[in-house]
């Protein structure tokens, strides 16, 4: 008996939308298309696209003082890096002064005691 991996999964594609698709996603709303219809043409999941849409949708004022609500893909694109700059692990250096200088008390740290 031979034994053989085979692998039933796929790898994972995972790709983040670009400036220029934001920018497509923008132009298909205003002219119609739904959701749906953009994530076919884009080769997208649809809850890609409707996240994106709820990412950049921000309300706005006409000149008679009534709001709407519109997508701006520059605003998709501005959230999108505001919330990725918060990913990943943070710097040691970037570490509070009152966390280096705790004293320790035996094996206990002198906050965990008090």
């Amino acid at each position: 008996m031979v034994l053989t991996k085979e692998y039933t999964t796929s790898p994972r594609t995972f790709k983040h939308l670009t400036p220029y698709e934001r920018g497509k996603i923008c132009a298909l709303l205003k002219e119609g298309f739904s959701p749906t219809q953009i994530a076919k043409k884009l080769g997208r999941h649809r809850s890609t696209i409707y996240r994106e849409i709820k990412r950049g949708t921000t309300t706005q004022l006409h000149t008679d003082l009534t709001t709407y609500e519109a997508y701006f893909p520059e605003t998709g694109q501005a959230v999108y890096e505001k919330n990725r700059s918060a990913c990943g692990k943070k710097s040691k250096v970037l570490r509070p002064d009152s966390i280096e200088k705790r004293e320790e008390f035996g094996h206990w740290e002198i906050d965990t005691v008090l």
